[in-house]
């Protein structure tokens, strides 16, 4: 079970204006970062804008591009 537990908390979202700031930070846009997702462009904004959250699937997925983007903004 633990580890089951762990692995959900790596897939954590951040506050939508750290979200925002590490795609920018690592210069991607919201219309690339969508197509990498499958969702519109005002669907990510929506999200950083704090007015919508993904679920699911999707909100695994933005969560662990979030993660990668940050790693390799950090190098």
């Amino acid at each position: 079970m633990t580890a089951l537990l762990d692995e959900i908390r790596a897939h954590r979202l951040p506050d939508p204006s750290l979200a925002r700031a590490v795609r920018r930070a690592a210069r991607v846009s919201q219309a690339r970062l969508a197509q990498e997702l499958g969702v519109s462009r005002v669907t990510v904004a929506r999200w950083e804008a704090g007015t919508r959250r993904p679920t699911g699937a999707i909100a695994r997925a933005y969560a662990v591009l979030l993660t990668q983007m940050q790693e390799e903004t950090i190098r």
